[in-house]
């Protein structure tokens, strides 16, 4: 019996092995052998490796069967080879070619047509959506929080609104588009970033420094440009869910359909779900806001010919959040009694474009949205609507073998009536505008883009914004030097923008009608490629920055502890620094991206110069990660780090600090990939659960300044209640009062 055995597992052994192959993979970079160049095959997470240092992985069981082949390493395209083995042994050679990396993304935002990374003039920061899901978000606002330069700034301790910072500059002066139009602006600054969802993205574009000469107002600081993604480009349906031990929850949901082959569809939905009041500070108001909103996207594409396109989309987003005490229900809105902060945002957005069928390439492209708020900051109503039409038509045209000349016109309407005294009627705004540049190729090493705006505010008047840009890079093109000088201009409105203006007891007041903030910015930019010998990828991306304010519109805190006043600054602002990157490949699978930025932000009035309110001086980000070879399972290490800033305090007895301290907000994550289309990923966020101290909110226990005695020019009187002379207020805030927690999510694409 046992020699019947012995004999049928002889047999059984010799046919399995007669179904199996030695493969022997050769992978060269010309002919140069190629080590730690990751070898899997799609549909077998069992087989695989990496080359050895002669650039070979030898595979001696490998089971018959076709395969995809596929092979990567940093620094090289990926390659794709489907092979069939049968029979005996299997030699193949593989040569990879140098992949491009980012310094040839193509981009658009900086000069408004597609051209790639390395070729603009205008220095254009992007970021896939791959870096944001090393740290899952469930907002473009709270993503921002990992690139370098640019920070999500909180604005309240009770309803968590908040804007994002470029280089220091405050949210208003960075204007944010969704495809190149201006959809985020004016009311929708402080509450319009939360509802967009990140699974729609197909990468976003950051320009740092003044891009007014294209985009017009707003465009001081920079700008945002939210890519979405191309409908006949995507996987049929698409998942993203994540929850965190908060309670938090978070479903983004894609999914694509093909009316003909030239009409396609993507259809995506976003919800987010928080409603757990946590008080863990024990200020009795909540830590973060509690929110319920729903996002519907739509995007259509018609595919005409010459690869003309014509694309129109639209948003629809409600939200419904609130913070505050802990006892507030929806039956305190608006009272006195309960302190609440209730905010209801409406919100509609259309946008498209359409290419003439011309022979010149003439664009038509328009964008049209409505914003409503009804809101209630404990017993201060604010109802505002505001609605925006906007249109472009652009024309671009090569002359000769120099010129790549590109000339527009727009035309913005913006209607906004609040229920607030300082509108005291409704407000229309048109805006019409022409702009021309000039791109001029001088050689293969150098290009200059010369362009200038004209612009028409028919409350303001006249507003030109010039801009000149130089680049230079070497002959292998791996070495890029780019020089910016620019003007931009921005028209405010302090009660779309600024959220200090309605929390809180400080009464606003307006010395003088605002005039339109002018700037002046210069731009050194410094982009180097190496590789090395061993397959190491190193990427420098170095700025100096200079940015220069005429008029700039600064709220006063510091004068009167019960007043913010808002005027234009007699006197001079600046933002100066140097910012750089460092994106860093190994072949054996390891990343980094680290950022560094240190700068000075300062306001100048009679001679006396101070730093700009909330803001860093230094500020760094990390983003490292890990691949296990051909598991698919990856690791993600992601955080930040700011220097102090200088505080919004409520006079010379407000007894808290007025500089923040360092502090760092520090990520890890585990993720594991199928091949069937399925990711599990899971981590810690806030790994060292920091938050601000629990005297943020000053005198949280008299939200309403029932127990506060004023004089009768309105100064606060100290007494032994309130010895500090202190009145309620949330604007104190640096940092989210989101302490440690955990998260788990999954991913699932269908082709």
């Amino acid at each position: 019996m046992y020699l019947r055995l012995v004999c049928l597992l002889i047999v059984v052994s010799s046919y399995v092995q007669a179904q199996q192959s030695q493969l022997v993979i050769q992978v060269m970079d010309g002919v140069v052998p190629l080590p730690f160049v990751s070898i899997v095959f799609k549909g077998n997470s069992t087989v695989g490796g990496a080359t050895d240092s002669n650039g070979q992985l030898i595979i001696s069981d490998m089971p018959y069967g076709q395969y995809q082949l596929i092979a990567s390493m940093i620094g090289f395209q990926t390659h794709r080879q489907s092979i069939l083995l049968n029979q005996g042994a299997h030699i193949i050679q593989i040569h990879l070619q140098e992949a491009t990396t980012s310094l040839d993304e193509v981009v658009i935002s900086g000069t408004m047509k597609e051209i790639s990374k390395m070729e603009s003039a205008v220095p254009v920061d992007v970021y896939s959506p791959q870096f944001f899901r090393a740290n899952p978000t469930p907002s473009i606002f709270e993503s921002m929080q990992n690139v370098n330069g640019v920070r999500p700034q909180i604005n309240c301790n009770v309803c968590n609104t908040g804007d994002i910072h470029i280089n220091g500059l405050e949210g208003p002066y960075t204007m944010v588009l969704i495809d190149g139009m201006p959809i985020v602006s004016g009311l929708s600054t402080v509450y319009g970033l939360t509802g967009i969802p990140q699974s729609l993205i197909e990468r976003i574009e950051i320009v740092k420094g003044p891009a007014s000469t294209l985009y017009g107002s707003e465009a001081v600081g920079g700008l945002i440009n939210l890519i979405t993604k191309q409908p006949d480009n995507v996987p049929m349906v698409s998942t993203d869910i994540f929850a965190t031990t908060w309670g938090e929850l978070n479903t983004d949901v894609g999914v694509k359909f093909k009316l003909s082959p030239k009409v396609h569809s993507l259809l995506g939905i976003n919800y987010f779900y928080y409603q757990n009041p946590i008080d863990n500070n024990g200020d009795n108001f909540t830590d973060i806001t509690l929110q319920n909103r729903v996002s519907v996207f739509n995007k259509w594409t018609i595919n005409r010919a010459q690869q003309r396109q014509f694309s129109v989309a639209a948003r629809y987003v409600y939200e419904d959040r609130w913070g505050g005490e802990m006892q507030w229900t929806p039956e305190d809105r608006g009272g006195d009694q309960v302190y609440g902060e209730s905010i209801y945002t409406r919100r509609w957005e259309a946008f498209g474009t359409y290419q003439l069928p011309t022979q010149e390439i003439i664009k038509y492209q328009f964008s049209t949205n409505g914003h409503h708020q009804d809101s209630y900051y404990g017993d201060l109503s604010f109802r505002a609507q505001q609605s925006i039409l906007f249109n472009q038509l652009t024309w671009y045209k090569t002359v000769g073998n120099h010129h790549d000349v590109l000339v527009g016109a727009a035309y913005r309407y913006t209607y906004y009536n609040d229920n607030t005294t300082a509108t005291m009627e409704r407000s229309i705004t048109h805006l019409p505008g022409v702009f021309v540049q000039d791109e001029i190729s001088i050689n293969n090493q150098n290009k200059i883009l010369i362009g200038s705006r004209f612009d028409y505010n028919s409350i303001h008047g006249s507003i030109i914004t010039p801009r000149l840009n130089y680049k230079w890079n070497t002959q292998d093109k791996k070495t890029v030097v780019r020089l910016s000088v620019g003007n931009g201009y921005r028209v405010a409105n302090v009660f779309t923008e600024d959220h200090a203006a309605l929390t809180g007891a400080r009464d606003v007041v307006f010395t003088e009608e605002l005039k339109p903030e002018q700037s002046w910015n210069s731009n050194l930019n410094l982009v180097k490629k190496f590789l090395t010998p061993n397959g190491t990828y190193i990427g420098v991306d170095a700025s100096i920055f200079y940015t220069y304010f005429n008029n700039r519109i600064v709220p006063d805190y510091d004068s009167n502890p019960n007043q913010i006043i808002y005027a234009n600054l007699d006197g001079s602002a600046t933002s100066k620094g140097i910012s750089s990157n460092f994106d860093i490949s190994w072949s054996g699978g390891l990343k980094a991206l680290i950022g560094l930025t240190v700068m000075d932000v300062t306001l100048t009035e009679e001679g006396e110069k101070v730093r700009q309110l909330l803001t860093e001086r230094v500020s760094g980000v990390w983003s490292i990660g890990y691949t296990f070879g051909a598991s698919l399972l990856s690791i993600d290490y992601t955080g930040n780090l700011y220097g102090p800033m200088r505080l919004p305090l409520l006079g010379e007895g407000d007894n808290r600090p007025e500089y923040s301290p360092w502090y760092s907000i520090q990520n890890i994550q585990i993720s594991k990939k199928f091949v069937n289309g399925l990711e599990i990923y899971g981590g810690i966020k806030n790994l060292l659960n920091f938050t601000p101290p629990a005297n943020s909110i000053a005198r949280a226990h008299d939200p309403f300044d029932q127990q506060v005695i004023s004089d009768q020019n309105g100064q606060v009187i100290p007494t032994a209640e309130n010895p500090h002379a202190l009145t309620f207020d949330p604007s104190y805030v640096y940092a989210p009062n989101q302490g440690i927690r955990g998260f788990f999510g999954l991913r699932y694409h269908v082709y």
